[in-house]
């Protein structure tokens, strides 16, 4: 009609629509439920390029109308980059310093690797770059869980935590909440050296409230993003083009991938709306490829990075560093061996409260158990009775007997257990 308005988005048509098939026929080749949703950000303006929130609105059976770009969802390794960044920024920590990758304790908390291994001492840049669990935790303990939260609602995310419960270690790995959005925000402010903008979708729309929101110093960024640039790349993927981080959230329930050149930053999402647990979706493996794919279906050869700003050490090999920052001592207490390591339940927390928000015995409702310590095979028994084993990465998946308290035990090879109880509602 003629006195219609007319309301003009900021999407960029044809890259919209290449997102929107690749979303569509990646998630066709992953499997039935499975959702994928991408978005795309001009990191100078913020302006959304692309916003695909689902893998087809009209498939029902891949919950195709819900938005998966605004769901709140455990990040997995995403949040990394900006623990390393707040290190580089304090000083304590450069690319080039050395850090160990081995069994630590920070109080009851005790991190693991994805991949149950450790590296031993490994520079900062391979610590971040192979996405390792201990050192990103350890450099999170001396930067303050506060502090990150802080600064990632100050550069305009924001983080959800589970109710009462404050900022702590394990947000550092996923736990906390995180919208997809966010995370191309997030990552907007490293190619931008420090600084993002809040998203902008509608043309013409007023820049109030839209100036730069700090997110760490110039020198931090860019070392954080030409640390990223060298992470291996994906097998369709060519090194040394796109800086990326993958992130896989507990229990194999989201699998994440985020990258940015000199012009765009892309996000990526894979996993099941419900929530539900796919076994082996990684991040790595389910959502880089689509990234790098979406990458290369802009149809343009990817921008250089910015140069390096004023500021920036560069040296030769770590001993050319000052002393002080050839290498990181963590401030938590080292494990000498596994066989030191009491058994202990690290999720569900004692005394936790559970949600369900699905029928009890729908594959929805699985609850992660995760444990440290303790000798290999364990056995879990919920409410007295057997519920299984826990697999040799030290978790596995159980089903809530219904409302009420539940009591969780754990009993390993040599006959020590640990237990937790939890309420269901």
């Amino acid at each position: 009609m003629k006195d219609t308005p007319v309301i003009r988005l900021t999407l960029d048509s044809n890259l919209q629509k290449a997102f929107e098939a690749l979303a569509r026929d990646r998630a066709l080749a992953l499997g039935p439920y499975i959702s994928v949703a991408i978005m795309a950000v001009d990191n100078e303006s913020g302006d959304v390029l692309a916003r695909v929130g689902s893998a087809d609105y009209f498939d029902d059976s891949r919950a195709g109308q819900v938005d998966m770009t605004r769901a709140l969802r455990s990040p997995g390794s995403t949040l990394k980059p900006f623990i390393y960044g707040l290190a580089f920024e304090d000083g304590f920590v450069h690319p080039d310093s050395l850090i160990d990758d081995r069994p630590i304790r920070f109080g009851a908390y005790a991190p693991e690797n994805f991949d149950m291994t450790y590296q031993g001492t490994v520079p900062v840049r391979k610590a971040l770059q192979l996405s390792l669990n201990v050192p990103a935790i350890a450099l999170l303990d001396r930067v303050g869980s506060s502090r990150l939260s802080s600064r990632l609602k100050q550069a305009g995310a924001n983080p959800v935590l589970p109710r009462d419960e404050a900022p702590g270690l394990a947000m550092g790995l996923g736990g906390v909440g995180v919208t997809l959005q966010d995370l191309a925000l997030l990552y907007t402010g490293l190619p931008r050296l420090g600084t993002t903008r809040a998203l902008r979708e509608l043309v013409g729309a007023k820049d109030d409230g839209r100036e730069p929101l700090r997110l760490m110093d110039r020198v931090a960024a860019w070392q954080v993003g030409n640390v990223l640039l060298g992470t291996p790349p994906p097998e369709n993927g060519v090194a040394g083009r796109i800086a990326f981080k993958t992130g896989t959230s507990f229990g194999y329930r989201d699998a994440w991938s985020v990258g940015f050149d000199g012009r765009m930053t892309i996000a990526v999402w894979v996993g099941r709306p419900d929530g539900a647990p796919v076994p082996g979706l990684i991040g790595r493996v389910a959502a880089a490829p689509i990234l790098f794919d979406a990458f290369a279906r802009t149809g343009k050869l990817p921008t250089p990075l910015p140069k390096a700003p004023k500021g920036v050490v560069a040296v030769a090999s770590n001993a050319k560093l000052p002393p002080p920052l050839r290498r990181f001592r963590p401030m938590g207490e080292l494990v000498r061996s596994s066989g030191d390591r009491a058994l202990h339940i690290q999720f569900p927390l004692d005394g936790s409260r559970i949600d369900v928000d699905h029928p009890v015995g729908s594959e929805a409702t699985a609850i992660p158990v995760r444990v440290s310590g303790g000798v290999l095979p364990m056995t879990m028994l919920l409410n007295g009775r057997s519920v299984g084993e826990i697999d040799g990465r030290r978790e596995s998946l159980i089903d809530p007997p219904g409302p009420g308290f539940a009591r969780l035990t754990v009993i390993d090879a040599a006959g020590a257990a640990d237990t937790v109880v939890v309420r269901i509602q």
